[in-house]
């Protein structure tokens, strides 16, 4: 049975990785770096959802979902107020509607990680004689 945390990875990874893939075919010379920013962080995700252990899906998707949004909340607030809260991170360009969206995005990310169950099976130690 698939984890939570799998099938988050499987499905954000394709997302990511179509939408990296969608910003080099049509996006701007300067969105290149932010296309490839998804575009890596899908085959991540993918490597995750598909060869990953569900612990280790897991902590991508705790470590990936904290990240995404304190990355959003960053730009939210660094971002230049009088230009749509733009903040340049590099060569990436990014405004608010980016910004709500990782932090988004990140909430989604986390719970899959958050809502996975527990991949350990306990183990019961047993006594010889006990019933």
């Amino acid at each position: 049975m698939a984890k939570t945390a799998q099938v988050t990875c499987k499905f954000l990874g394709v997302l990511f990785f179509v939408a990296g893939l969608a910003g080099f075919a049509f996006g701007e010379e300067a969105d290149w770096y932010h296309s490839l920013l998804h575009f890596l962080t899908g085959l991540i995700a993918l490597h995750f959802g598909f060869a990953g252990s569900p612990s280790a899906a897991k902590g991508f998707c705790l470590v990936f979902g904290v990240g995404y949004q304190a990355f959003g909340m960053l730009g939210i607030a660094l971002g230049d107020q009088a230009m749509n809260r733009l903040w340049d991170v590099g060569l990436a360009r990014l405004s608010l509607g980016d910004h709500v969206f990782h932090v988004v995005l990140g909430m989604i990310i986390l719970a899959g990680g958050l809502f996975s169950r527990d991949v350990t099976v306990p183990t019961f130690n047993r006594v010889e004689g006990d019933a």
